[in-house]
């Protein structure tokens, strides 16, 4: 139990620093994050906040599509993400910034890999995923769509609410959009061994 709290709670807190670094990189953020950096400039709030908001709406959306409960649960990984993605953004990387390409890309890319080593870690723990992630089954399951279909259905839709709200996209949008899988699915295999192993201890 102890292996499966670890690698959830620590997957969730480099899933925060991830995003914020592609936030920070300012070469255009994934779908989800661009459209609450968007919230966040239209109405207020801090990012993590509309993390939680953005994913409570979910909860239900997902629900609907369903016609089942909403997932309550889901609520400890919206939260423990939220609160990741502002204590990096507000108290440890408020003041740095990448002004240069050759930062920019290297904030980028290192985001990109701690959020996929983080989804690894955590999906890891069977604890409730992110309604972000559910959103995706949902639509597989409902309507019997391709999970990759269904993935791009809702990257599409949370890129145009995204650029409606003026949130952050640009060519690292599609960067993260197209090579986040593949790279989730990279480090799947030895966290999953590395795990295994842990839990027989």
């Amino acid at each position: 139990m102890k292996t499966k709290i670890s690698f959830y709670t620590i997957g969730l807190i480099l899933i925060g620093l991830g995003v914020v670094l592609t936030i920070k990189a300012d070469l255009g953020a994934g779908a989800w994050d661009a459209l609450n950096v968007g919230l966040s400039i239209t109405i207020g709030f801090t990012v993590g906040s509309w993390v939680i908001i953005v994913g409570i709406i979910l909860i239900f959306v997902n629900a609907l599509i369903q016609h089942a409960k909403p997932k309550f649960l889901a609520l400890m990984t919206l939260f423990l993400i939220g609160f990741s993605v502002d204590f990096w953004m507000i108290f440890v990387l408020r003041n740095i910034e990448f002004n240069t390409l050759g930062p920019q890309i290297l904030a980028l890319v290192g985001g990109i890999l701690l959020i996929a080593f983080g989804v690894s870690l955590y999906l890891q723990s069977t604890f409730p995923a992110n309604p972000i992630d559910q959103l995706m089954l949902s639509l597989h399951e409902r309507f019997h769509m391709n999970l990759m279909v269904a993935k791009t259905i809702t990257e599409l839709f949370a890129l145009l609410l995204a650029f409606l709200l003026s949130g952050p996209i640009g060519v690292g949008t599609i960067i993260i959009t197209f090579l986040i899988g593949p790279i989730i699915q990279l480090f799947n295999g030895p966290v999953s061994k590395r795990f295994e192993a842990l839990s027989k201890k």
